[in-house]
């Protein structure tokens, strides 16, 4: 999938989880179901780090596009030295290891425990980079032609006012984790980078979702649906079903949640 239908297939989970939350009359606070939404459309966009061409890649300048190229050299290293005896050799790391479930746990646990280690700031950070990325993804047409800068600066003031309106007393700082505030940050990233992987099983190439576990012999086999049911990414199937389903699926998800919790 392009970046465009990985940010709103994460946004539309979160918010079908919002819905499930108050369905089961455990409704989450509002600012976790607008917060989670973006961060979860953001990190959907994250495993394509892997790629100096992807939206995350080029999202924040040099410096992404900088940490994209560490990445990319440290799948293929992980690929490499892992492979099956009937896998070959690679160049390049793409939808490999960040395409993995391992990965997207991983991620999500490093922000979680960055946020308890460092508080507020690494609140912050988080919000801003995710922020960023949700912009980019959800609004791809509008970031496109928009400076960076700009983009950037959007992010920094939602951080900072999202931050704020999550202080306040019954506004989900401690919303899962009752004695560790802000420890929940990494459960939509998580969410969003296996949001990723399912959605690139539906493409041609599939997804090694499941490494390091043995499938077939192989240790990176690409999961995927049954060849037939298959599509190139952004193929017209992505656009005019995917992308339009994904949006009524989350809109809906989205109000019955305020609804429900209401």
């Amino acid at each position: 999938m392009m970046g465009p239908a990985h940010s709103l297939s994460g946004a539309m989970v979160w918010l079908g989880i919002g819905a499930a939350a108050a369905a089961a009359d455990n409704p989450m606070p509002w600012p976790v179901l607008v917060v989670g939404t973006l961060i979860c459309a953001g990190a959907a966009l994250a495993p394509d780090l892997d790629h100096k061409s992807a939206t995350i890649s080029r999202a924040f300048g040099p410096a992404s596009k900088l940490l994209a190229g560490v990445i990319d050299k440290l799948s293929e290293s992980v690929y490499n030295a892992t492979r099956g005896k009937g896998e070959r050799r690679r160049t390049g790391g793409h939808r490999t290891l960040t395409h993995t479930w391992i990965w997207a746990v991983l991620v999500g646990a490093g922000f979680s425990l960055a946020a308890i280690a460092w508080g507020r700031w690494a609140v912050l950070v988080t919000l801003f980079i995710h922020v960023v990325l949700a912009v980019e993804g959800l609004l791809w047409r509008m970031a496109r032609v928009s400076s960076d800068v700009l983009v950037w600066l959007l992010g920094a003031t939602s951080a900072w006012l999202l931050a704020a309106v999550l202080d306040e007393p019954g506004n989900g700082s401690n919303w899962l984790f009752e004695n560790e505030p802000y420890m929940w940050l990494g459960v939509p990233i998580v969410i969003g980078s296996i949001v990723h992987t399912i959605g690139d099983s539906l493409t041609v190439s599939g997804c090694p979702m499941l490494w390091p576990l043995p499938i077939a012999g192989r240790r990176w086999y690409p999961l995927g649906t049954p060849s037939f049911m298959r599509f190139r990414a952004g193929a017209w199937v992505e656009n005019k079903v995917l992308m339009p389903v994904f949006m009524v699926i989350g809109a809906a998800s989205g109000i019955g949640a305020v609804v429900l919790a209401a």
